[in-house]
């Protein structure tokens, strides 16, 4: 009794247990789509701020007498300097809210950035000229304040746009899993929510459906397309046995899938995960950015201080003194410096996720692009880890193809690797197989059978030696000093032909070796493998070096002898190479498929591509090369600016106004945008 008591006990805390994970989850869930909405609702208050202050700018510009002598029309309403001064107060208190807001934020925080260059600049206007409406000597500039707010409205909302756009993708993740399920029960299928799914639940799922959760097929056939996920455009085949990713899309046929994986267990959550992650770690070069901000706010500031006493020291007005001051400031804020790094990593961490190349380590994808060496491992990596014909050498009047297609005919009985090896070769080159008469296995040596009614033999080289059957070929003993496998077909005792068998090298590796190697990056290998086995290897890729027969234990000290010399990543499928993978430089595991948490990798390649391995170096290249563009224009466009407007070549006639300034300053954060925008794989 107390032990059906304690079973019920521990069945009930497990419930609540589950219970109390769904509910955190569903809470991060919300907190999520919480943060979502307040963007949205950032960017929509800044448009309507926009357009709003726009339209009360216009009779403010018709207003001004400056305005109105350039363009050459006068217009005369009696008290329009205090109409003017209405307006502009609701430009200022409504328009200017965000960065009156923001200075309060910033200064509480102590960090003074940019909403306290903006806000210090259009109180100051503002403030001046009001006093000069209410009796103070002077001119005013009212419509260079409500032109400057209206542009830094339009500057933030542009980059609240960018900013959006470039975390969506996150959101398009989300978007991909479908919300109800086709339960699998005795009575027949129910539709369910897929968070009320749990591991070992039954979910039929229909021709063209999305697959709701990860598991395994246990009944049915299809083809799957994996590609919103691990960027495999090919329809992957489904059958009973194999794994399914949640979120991707069933083909053809009906399959029954059973839960393996839920909530955050599953593939996609962990994607998302992983590049939420990555997004939001700091990149060394965004530190960089922000200590760059705030030292161009202490600039503006003491600029700006100094720009004011400088000209009323020269004898200027007051007037044009402290417009020189407020320009300053406009043109010294750091939009587009607060936006260079921050968007390019957004960007650049959607684009890797989409072509299936999870960054879990910001700083390690930036070492990438330093990367001089790259450590491959052998099985499974560069090879796909599987037996297949490398080599078909006639020994007889024999075509490659014959000797092929009666070898194959006769295997096609056998269990054995090597005979699947063969059969799966000639499937491969489409080469129909014959029936063979008289099939009867040669225990330990081979096989025999009668094909066309000729005898024929497959057999091993221990078979030849024991009837002393003598081949003395040059190739044949050129594949058996690769450490290749070699079967013998036998026509009426006599030898027709040999077959050469091996962990076939993935077509996809050459491609990745010779890109690497235009980068620059010398390639190797370590494998557990035999000498002759990792020689052949090597010298079909073009490595420039390898290391055989290395047990797991030791390849991580193979990595730290390389690190002597170069800076290197580590390629592996995270099992058993997860020690080398964490004392790389950069950690890659590769073709982690469904289990995406490789705890010790840097960067995750979902695919078993190697070629995947050199564009993730080539977008780390790509993606610096970007942050550093954006760092050079937001800091030089300010270098430049920031002279011209304190008036440095006032005496030339070159004077900018607040309201250029401003415009310099949005164009500097657009194409700061634009060109993080322009990154592509």
């Amino acid at each position: 009794m107390d032990k059906m008591e304690h079973m019920q006990h521990n069945g009930s805390a497990k419930h609540d247990m589950d219970k109390m994970q769904k509910k955190h989850e569903g809470h991060e869930m919300h907190e999520k789509h919480e943060m979502a909405d307040h963007h949205a609702q950032m960017l929509a208050d800044f448009k309507k701020r926009f357009i709003i202050s726009s339209i009360i700018t216009i009779p403010i510009l018709i207003l001004s007498p400056l305005i109105q002598s350039f363009f050459g029309f006068t217009l005369v309403i009696a008290g329009s300097e205090y109409i003017t001064f209405l307006l502009s107060s609701i430009v200022y208190f409504y328009g200017g809210y965000p960065f009156l807001k923001g200075i309060f934020n910033e200064l509480k925080a102590k960090t003074p950035g940019m909403m306290t260059l903006i806000a210090v600049a259009i109180s100051v206007a503002y403030f001046y000229s009001s006093a000069v409406v209410f009796g103070l000597p002077g001119k005013y500039f009212f419509w260079e304040l409500a032109t400057l707010i209206d542009i830094m409205l339009l500057g933030h909302w542009v980059e609240m746009r960018s900013v959006m756009g470039a975390s969506r993708a996150l959101e398009e993740l989300v978007k991909i899993m479908p919300t109800i399920a086709h339960l699998v029960k005795d009575s027949g299928t129910v539709d369910i929510r897929v968070e009320e799914l749990k591991a070992g639940d039954k979910v039929l799922v229909k021709p063209g459906e999305k697959i709701p959760v990860d598991g395994v097929v246990i009944e049915g056939k299809t083809s799957v397309n994996e590609a919103m996920l691990t960027g495999e455009s090919k329809p992957v085949e489904k059958k009973e046995g194999d794994e399914v990713i949640g979120g991707s899309i069933n083909g053809e046929g009906s399959i029954t899938v059973e839960v393996k994986k839920t909530g955050k267990e599953t593939y996609l959550n962990q994607v998302i995960e992983l590049v939420r992650e990555a997004q939001e770690s700091k990149s060394r070069t965004q530190d960089l950015a922000n200590r760059a901000a705030l030292f161009l706010t202490i600039i503006a500031l003491s600029v700006g201080t100094i720009t004011l006493i400088a000209w009323l020291m020269f004898g200027q007005d007051f007037v044009f003194a402290i417009e020189r001051a407020v320009t300053v400031m406009v043109i010294a804020c750091p939009h587009a410096l607060g936006l260079a790094v921050p968007l390019v990593v957004a960007v650049s961490t959607s684009l890797a996720a989409k072509s299936g190349l999870l960054i879990r380590d910001r700083q390690a994808f930036e070492r990438a692009k330093d990367l001089q060496a790259i450590v491959f491992d052998k099985t499974g990596t560069l090879t796909e880890g599987k037996f297949g014909v490398t080599d078909i050498i006639p020994l007889s009047d024999e075509s490659e193809d014959e000797i092929l297609m009666l070898t194959a005919s006769l295997e096609a009985s056998s269990e054995h690797p090597i005979a699947q090896g063969i059969v799966n070769s000639s499937k491969e080159k489409g080469i129909e197989l014959k029936h063979v008469e008289n099939f009867k296995a040669i225990p330990g040596k081979g096989v025999e059978g009668a094909v066309d009614r000729k005898k024929l033999k497959v057999v091993s080289p221990g078979y030849l030696k024991e009837n002393r059957i003598e081949i003395s070929d040059e190739e044949v003993e050129k594949v058996k000093q690769q450490g290749k496998t070699v079967v013998f077909l036998l026509e009426n005792e006599k030898p027709a032909g040999a077959i050469a068998l091996a962990d076939i090298v993935r077509k996809e590796s050459k491609e990745a070796i010779s890109r690497l190697k235009e980068m620059g990056i010398k390639c190797m290998m370590l494998t557990g493998d035999n000498r002759y086995v990792a020689k052949w290897v090597s010298e079909e890729l073009g490595l420039d070096d390898f290391f055989a027969e290395v047990l797991p234990h030791e390849k991580a000290n193979k990595i730290k002898e390389v690190q002597q010399s170069y800076a290197v990543a580590m390629v592996g499928d995270g099992v058993n190479d997860a020690p080398a993978l964490a004392q790389a430089d950069v950690g890659i595991a590769i073709g982690a498929g469904t289990d995406v948490a490789v705890e010790t990798a840097d960067i995750v390649l979902v695919r078993n591509d190697p070629r995947d391995a050199a564009d993730i170096i080539m977008l780390s290249k790509k993606t610096y090369s970007k942050m550093f563009q954006n760092l050079l224009w937001a800091t030089g466009y300010n270098a430049f600016a920031i002279p011209l407007a304190a008036g440095i070549l006032y005496a030339y006639g070159i004077l900018l106004t607040p309201a250029f300034g401003a415009v310099l300053m949005s164009l500097s954060t657009v194409i700061v945008s634009i060109n993080a925008r322009l990154l592509k794989m």
